[in-house]
């Protein structure tokens, strides 16, 4: 038996190996016992949590065990009558003042997984301390796990009000105004057709691609990076787009493309919607990227004034400084984003949304507003590899943090001297020529993370082939 321990986003595990009914069942408990537990939050009110899922293989099921072990245990519980985006979970959290959410969702792993994600109150993930409590409250294997009677659980309707908000947020008039014909993927994922329901009554023009429901996400992880993307590019080719938008399984994260198929990486976005918010909005606050973020973001935030925090990966770590101090945007480098005024989490149907009031305002095509934005502040190569770990056991590689350790000595790099490290979460060497190399240990799957950045797409390869190198010697 597996052990059961939350990673940089919730706990995840291979279905009918670790994630396992039992084990589902053994988490809810640990998590009822907390939150019944938290007398500051509760303030003598009874505890209140939200349940929701996405489209993977059994995660109705999964969510309604939660939802009945929490009932039993005397919670409040409200399960959604439907799959939903993570963000939509977070809304409902926060704006229904619930105690806590959990989702039922690996995210952007492959088929085979299935997960839970912890909302605290604010609708922000669970940091390592509310996460580390909840481990020491899951019962051992073999407790009696029978429900101690039957529960009727609530179901309600978690997305109408999340889709009015955000219809509240965007700029509807500016896009009521504007002509677009937008390609929407949604992995299969529970994103669906909500970007419609947000732009009804507006002349944007929406395709769909992947819309229907396949836990198998049609053998293809359903993450937002460019080797999953080849039914995206495949419908750009035929047709002519002002916009492709590609959200993740569970809809918090996004990527996208040019009208005639040039990817936009998920790092461009951020620096693109950190412009928008400041110069076309008029927004201020401070913004958040990741160890692993790429440089761009330094020379906006650097040029706008603007006050730069960095943070180890995991998005929960971004939302706990958004709950801490005025920040304007946060951004993972894999596509997550969060915004000033609603949740402290990211939302790719929120990010897509606002890429496309920020096409409005300058009237301009996507790619010419990101060729402008690199012409003033510098056009970086981003690229990441996912090397697994059983193809390093085989050359002997030894465990993670070990690879991770030697890596931390190195004072040159394919010909350029190290003249920084940065080791708060995996190892980032960064070198005279404002390139950088990182190797991070995935914190929910069993993945090393290589990470270069260049000013030269070959000088990116480059790092990215000596990073491998270095994995697999």
């Amino acid at each position: 038996m597996h052990k059961i321990k939350f990673g940089t986003d919730g706990w995840r595990g291979i279905i009918s190996d670790d994630f396992t009914f039992e084990n589902v069942r053994r988490v809810g408990i640990a998590i009822a016992d907390y939150f019944n537990n938290q007398k500051k939050i509760l303030a003598g009110k009874k505890p209140a949590i939200v349940v929701g899922y996405d489209t993977r293989f059994l995660s109705d099921i999964y969510a309604h065990i939660i939802a009945e072990v929490m009932s039993s245990r005397n919670i409040k519980v409200v399960l959604s009558d439907r799959a939903i985006p993570t963000p939509a979970l977070s809304f409902n959290v926060r704006f229904n003042n619930m105690t806590a959410g959990v989702m039922i969702t690996a995210s952007h792993n492959p088929a085979i997984y299935n997960g839970i994600k912890i909302k605290t109150s604010s609708g922000g993930a669970a940091g390592i301390e509310v996460t580390k409590e909840i481990e020491k409250r899951i019962p051992p294997v073999g407790y009696n796990l029978t429900t101690v009677a039957p529960v009727k659980i609530k179901k309600a309707d978690l997305v109408k009000d999340y889709i009015n908000f955000l219809r509240s947020y965007v700029d509807l008039k500016r896009l009521k105004k504007t002509k677009f014909k937008v390609l929407i993927d949604a992995m299969h994922g529970s994103g669906d057709k909500l970007i419609a329901r947000i732009l009804k009554d507006t002349r944007i023009s929406l395709d769909f691609v992947r819309d229907s429901i396949n836990p198998s996400f049609g053998g293809l992880r359903p993450e937002p990076i460019l080797e999953n993307l080849s039914p995206t590019i495949n419908r750009l080719r035929e047709k002519r787009y002002d916009l492709g938008l590609v959200l993740d399984g569970d809809a918090d994260r996004i990527a996208g493309f040019a009208g005639s198929g040039e990817f936009i990486h998920p790092q461009k976005i951020l620096g693109l919607l950190i412009l928008h918010l400041v110069r076309n909005r008029g927004m201020s606050g401070g913004v958040i990227k990741t160890i692993a973020g790429t440089t761009l973001i330094d020379r906006i935030t650097s040029s706008l004034g603007l006050r730069l925090y960095e943070t180890p990966v995991g998005f929960k770590y971004i939302s706990e400084l958004m709950q801490k101090t005025d920040i304007l945007i946060g951004g993972e480098e894999a596509g997550g984003i969060g915004f000033k005024g609603y949740v402290p989490e990211r939302d790719g149907s929120l990010a897509g949304l606002l890429l496309l009031e920020l096409m409005s305002y300058k009237n301009k095509p996507i790619l010419k507003i990101l060729n402008e934005m690199e012409r003033e502040f510098g056009r970086y190569y981003y690229l990441r590899e996912d090397i697994r770990v059983h193809k390093m056991r085989s050359k002997g590689a030894g465990n993670l943090s070990e690879i991770v350790n030697r890596f931390k000595s190195k004072k040159t790099i394919v010909g350029r001297r190290v003249i920084q490290c940065k080791d708060f979460d995996g190892v980032k060497l960064i070198c005279e020529d404002d390139s950088w190399l990182m190797l991070r240990a995935s914190g929910t799957e069993p993945l090393m993370r290589v990470y270069a950045e260049a000013k030269s797409l070959a000088r990116a390869k480059q790092l990215i082939d000596f990073g491998r190198g270095w994995v697999l010697r």
